[in-house]
């Protein structure tokens, strides 16, 4: 198999639609994976601290992600064992607003095969946020239910609330996921590890 990863790297498929968000920027692939890993991290897209350090979840959302995980740093960003794909490679901008753009599909449509090919041994797929789970988990309905539902996935795939500080409301609202959801997640991340 070819090895996507170069390719990638050089990708600048959304140079122009990122020169017209608010952030008017260039594309900056953040390419965290290889053959031989067993844990997968499928997410939405890099944040803006990702985009700059060119490391996935380098920021606050990162340390809840690795608590969650059971992970240390070391352990997260060992690419052997840890894949990180998300359904963009690119940080894709912020809007008027100042809010997150969503991953624009065409970096799915052209990538996410070839990429997700690349990691074979995955034995665990841990799925953050709705556009990773609209992909992976056929009949999605919401982020809450996709959560609660962990049980009914196929085995070895886990669904995720993305773990932003905006989404520390859901957290209290919903309080069987960190009582429930997270120590057998643990569980599972240990033993793939």
């Amino acid at each position: 198999m070819t090895d996507i990863r170069p390719a990638l790297r050089k990708c600048t498929l959304c140079a122009d639609r990122f020169a017209a968000t608010a952030t008017a920027h260039r594309p900056n692939p953040v390419v965290w994976f290889q053959p031989g890993a067993r844990l997968l991290i499928a997410s939405q897209a890099p944040g803006i601290k990702v985009h700059k350090a060119n490391m996935p979840f380098c920021d606050a959302s990162g340390v809840r992600l690795r608590t969650w995980l059971g992970l240390d740093d070391a352990a997260f960003y060992d690419r052997a064992r840890v894949a990180i794909i998300p359904m963009a490679f690119c940080f894709p901008g912020y809007d008027a607003k100042g809010s997150d753009l969503p991953p624009p599909p065409v970096c799915a449509r052209t990538w996410r095969a070839g990429a997700l090919a690349s990691v074979p041994d995955v034995r665990l797929t841990v799925l953050i946020g709705g556009h990773a789970m609209k992909y992976h988990l056929p009949g999605f309905t919401t982020v809450t239910d996709a959560v609660r539902n962990w049980d009914r996935h196929p085995e070895g795939v886990f669904a995720l609330p993305h773990p932003s500080w905006r989404n520390t409301g859901w957290l209290k609202k919903n309080p069987w996921f960190e009582a429930e959801v997270i120590p057998r997640l643990q569980a599972a991340v240990k033993e793939v590890m």
